[in-house]
């Protein structure tokens, strides 16, 4: 009887000490977890370094800086940042109805100006933006103007062929017209290039070409 009476503590004890061994089986996938978890950390890394800027267009505008700092100049209006070029007249190919095709530079054509409209709260060059440029001599007087298209090349930009009479110290004036392609956003008051702008360069030296 004494026996009988001990037999419930002691099947207590048994079944506590299985409950711990239970628990401690239960604990062992959580550390396993947790590594796995820790190992996948690299590959979030990956992921984070997938989204950086595409070497193309860091190229791009490395390109376009060096080349706005050695021919040319910018300036800013509102939203507007806009940066200008200056090279001798250039050949392109044109690829409207059919093969490609060169053009060389007419007769007479003497430097390629360009014109590159930036958005300046990001720095990204505009698409779709109309662009007409006129060439002023020291009197005032328009000596050439052209409607300027866009092109793709190291950095996309608008630009044409001028004829400039003589060497000498003109003014660029740039006309840039609001682009119309649609506009996301939450309200009309936060958008962006919305207006027009003009802007101008003086003293801007044209010489004959090498």
């Amino acid at each position: 009887m004494i026996m009988s009476q001990y037999r419930p503590v002691a099947l207590t004890a048994i079944l506590t000490s299985l409950l711990l061994a239970g628990c401690g089986a239960d604990q062992a996938p959580t550390s396993e977890t947790t590594s796995e978890t820790t190992a996948a950390t690299p590959e979030a890394t990956d992921a984070t370094s997938a989204g950086e800027v595409p070497e193309g267009v860091a190229a791009q505008y490395a390109t376009l800086t060096e080349e706005v700092e050695a021919e040319g100049g910018r300036t800013s209006s509102g939203d507007w940042e806009v940066a200008y070029i200056v090279e001798p007249a250039e050949p392109w190919f044109e690829t409207t109805g059919g093969d490609p095709t060169r053009r060389e530079p007419a007769e007479g054509e003497t430097h390629h100006l360009e014109i590159i409209p930036i958005e300046a709260a990001t720095g990204r060059i505009v698409p779709d933006v109309p662009i007409r440029l006129e060439v002023l001599d020291d009197t005032g007087e328009v000596v050439d103007e052209k409607e300027l298209m866009f092109f793709q090349a190291e950095f996309f930009h608008y630009a044409h062929n001028f004829s400039i009479p003589a060497e000498g110290d003109y003014t660029l004036r740039a006309t840039l017209q609001a682009p119309e392609f649609p506009r996301h956003g939450e309200s009309a008051e936060e958008l962006t290039l919305l207006e027009p702008v003009t802007v101008t360069f003086e003293d801007v030296r044209l010489e004959p070409a090498a």
